[in-house]
């Protein structure tokens, strides 16, 4: 077992784990697998809870999170792959967070911890057992990791804002104006 590096080891447990976890969530929303919605109902559920326009923004979710966690589990343009997983989590735990912390209450506990942890396997990188070990870490530069979440957290913080803005339109709207649910 001496040759086996147990950080690296301990890596590639941990992007598989956590890569597996965001493939799931993101192939329910794309696809409707694991008993998710699928791309339609997973748009008006975007749609309902202030992403505009729904479509999109489901894609983008869903890519986000089964495109990340795919490329964490292999461990390929693993800056990138932890940025946009850690993006995609930012928008739930907004839809989330008036519920509290914990999960149990509905809480944003959950989808902070799977973003906080993309991130950090993003910052840290692959390890050994890669893909981007084995490709010389063509993909995984340390520009592109600054890039990677420099870009993340511009377009988190976006998506974010524009929902945090359509919903505080919506709540000084008079009930009349209202569009029907």
């Amino acid at each position: 077992m001496s040759c086996i590096n147990r950080r690296d080891l301990a890596l590639l447990a941990l992007r598989a784990g956590t890569g597996a976890v965001l493939m799931a969530h993101g192939t329910q929303k794309l696809f409707g697998w694991f008993g998710g919605g699928g791309l339609d109902k997973t748009a008006a559920a975007m749609e309902h809870m202030g992403f505009t326009p729904g479509r999109h923004s489901a894609v983008a979710a869903g890519l986000g999170e089964a495109g990340g966690g795919a490329l964490l589990v292999l461990g390929l343009a693993t800056p990138a792959a932890g940025a946009a997983a850690a993006g995609a989590m930012a928008g739930a735990v907004a839809v989330h967070a008036p519920a509290g912390f914990f999960a149990q209450a509905g809480g944003y506990e959950y989808p902070a911890f799977l973003g906080f942890t993309a991130a950090a396997i993003g910052l840290a990188g692959a390890g050994r057992y890669s893909l981007d070990h084995a490709t010389g870490h063509t993909f995984d530069q340390r520009w592109m990791l600054a890039l990677a979440f420099a870009g993340s957290a511009v377009a988190a913080a976006a998506v974010v804002t524009k929902r945090a803005q359509a919903q505080a339109q919506a709540q000084a709207e008079p009930a009349e104006d209202r569009p029907e649910a």
